[in-house]
């Protein structure tokens, strides 16, 4: 509920602190004595977008704090995703500097606005003449059918089981336009593949062609060359094997005259080793240099296939040709496996369009059979507040699509008079009975949801005697399991309030300031006669006043 309410700076606001109690709290007042501009404060923490123009001292911010004790409203889960401090008595606290900017915090913690006003609708609900207009707006109609009919769980999965069918139809329909798309390019497609299939590219293979090339092209002056080596290593009068030897045979006669000797002798014995070595080398490599103009041929057939490629996919590495036929084999292999692909996408968004079926119709007879007493206590209702004809039509008929709240169509008529034809609520009601039959819906939901405060602002203009009277015992009666406001101008509505408070200018410094007051038992005797009957107080009017009260 809220306790305690703090403003400064604000119209014709400078500052003002009250706090509130449990039960009944009404709030009366002079018209353009400011009530409208308590509840424009008000507004301001429960997340409403700042206007400089609001600010008395144009020099000096606006602050707006009010205190909420919410041990009871089930809100640790909001603060803990919002990553807020959780506290059972919570400030809520708004700033419009100079500026123009504007802060908000809840808990000394800064938020956004969006988080505020999310909030903000889990305090306090807000009820205006205009806004009597909801009773036409479908959701609202809804929303007044799901608390009787205590849909929140089944909703809550259908919502969940909505998500999921949303998604797989996207899917589908993705699916099927890139069918659409794949068919056009798949012939395409399978032809870069097939290319690219048959060139049966590995890794390091364009070195490798291109290694075997220059070897198989230049095998004459390969052999040429490999000859003219061996001959070095071999010949009998000036060949490096020969000389070796003799070297050898020289080391060898030394290696007994010292260490440095047999290491000499050693490096020399390892030379030849080596040289021998390389004769042998060179004559094998001669008998395999073959000149062989078929396979040369063929090499440069295969290197001239990847230079092809290189240049027609517009890459420089075997790699990248690779990946790219990795990347081909998936389109081919998608768009050739995509019927199927789509009929399992198909039968997925079956199972889940049954899903919904099921939770919509069990959804769809939790309203439909709560429709009637919902009527019943509507039209009973009414009746105590002087609309003893007053009828509605209320019915659910079947919905082709899926909507957000389940598949049902709602309509929702109302006639205020005998004889006449049923139509839309804000068509064929007035203001007066607007407001009787908004708080009539709310008194009904309050019974079946946790509202923890609720603020009527004139709701009940346009009504006078009796029934004002009866507006006044359904809030009081309201106020018994939740916090109830009601900014009032009937006599007998201020009556029933367990707390009373006035808004009244006053001239000081200068200038008009709004301020408000708790009135005692004797105040509100002279408020209530006041209201009754103007300024100048009879008799009369202080003894109705005394008998509203007791």
């Amino acid at each position: 509920m809220l306790s305690n309410l703090s403003i400064k700076n604000y119209a014709l606001i400078d500052r003002l602190n009250v706090s509130f109690g449990h039960g009944f709290t009404c709030i009366t007042g002079e018209t353009g004595a400011g009530k409208s501009i308590l509840l424009g404060g008000l507004s301001l923490v429960l997340g409403k977008r700042a206007d400089l123009s609001t600010l008395r001292n144009k020099e000096e911010k606006c602050i707006v704090e009010s205190e909420f004790e919410i041990g009871n409203y089930g809100l640790s889960s909001f603060f803990e995703e919002n990553d807020l401090d959780y506290e059972e008595k919570t400030l809520i606290r708004r700033e419009i500097l100079p500026s123009g900017k504007s802060r908000a915090f809840i808990n000394d913690t800064p938020v956004t606005l969006d988080v505020l006003s999310k909030l903000g609708n889990r305090l306090i609900d807000v009820h205006s003449q205009h806004q009597t207009l909801q009773l036409a707006e479908n959701e609202f109609q809804f929303k007044v059918i799901d608390s009787l009919a205590d849909t929140k769980e089944l909703r809550k999965a259908y919502s969940s089981q909505l998500k999921v069918y949303h998604d797989i139809s996207k899917e589908l329909t993705e699916l099927i336009e890139f069918q659409g798309n794949a068919i056009k390019e798949h012939e395409y497609n399978s032809f870069l593949l097939k290319e690219l299939q048959e060139a049966q590219l590995k890794e390091g293979m364009l070195e490798e062609l291109e290694e075997q090339y220059q070897q198989l092209s230049n095998v004459e002056t390969i052999v040429e060359q490999l000859a003219q080596g061996h001959h070095l290593l071999n010949d009998e009068q000036v060949g490096v094997l020969n000389l070796l030897a003799e070297l050898k045979q020289v080391s060898s006669k030394l290696s007994g005259f010292g260490s440095a000797y047999e290491t000499l002798d050693g490096r020399i014995q390892s030379v030849f080793i080596e040289m021998d070595d390389i004769a042998s080398e060179l004559e094998n490599l001669s008998e395999q240099a073959d000149l062989d103009p078929k396979l040369l041929d063929e090499v440069n057939t295969k290197l001239q296939l990847i230079y092809n490629l290189q240049k027609k996919h517009s890459v420089q590495e075997i790699s990248a040709l690779i990946g790219i036929r990795e990347e081909l084999s998936e389109k081919v292999d998608a768009t050739e496996n995509i019927e199927s692909t789509i009929a399992d996408k198909q039968k997925q968004l079956a199972v889940q369009i049954g899903k919904l079926e099921g939770l919509a119709s069990k959804i769809s007879k939790r309203r439909q059979k709560i429709i009637p007493e919902l009527k019943q206590q509507l039209e009973k209702q009414l009746a105590l507040l002087g609309m003893p004809s007053a009828r509605f039509k209320i019915e659910l008929d079947r919905a082709k699509d899926f909507k957000p709240n389940g598949k049902d169509e709602l309509s929702f008529l109302f006639a205020a008079n005998k004889g006449t034809d049923f139509g839309d609520i804000k068509k064929v009601a007035s203001g007066g009975e607007l407001s009787r039959i908004m708080l009539t819906i709310k008194s009904i939901m309050a019974k079946y949801e946790n509202l923890p405060t609720m603020m009527f602002d004139e709701i009940d203009t346009g009504v006078s005697g009796e029934i004002s009277n009866r507006m006044g015992e359904i809030m009081f009666e309201m106020s018994k399991s939740m916090q109830i406001f009601s900014i009032t101008h009937l006599p007998q509505v201020a009556s029933k309030g367990d707390h009373h408070f006035k808004v009244y200018k006053e001239d000081k410094g200068g200038g008009t300031l709004t301020n408000m007051k708790e009135l005692s038992q004797e105040e509100r005797v002279v408020e209530l006669a006041e209201m009754l009957g103007g300024k100048e107080l009879s008799d009369s009017a202080l003894a109705h006043a005394r008998q509203l009260l007791n």
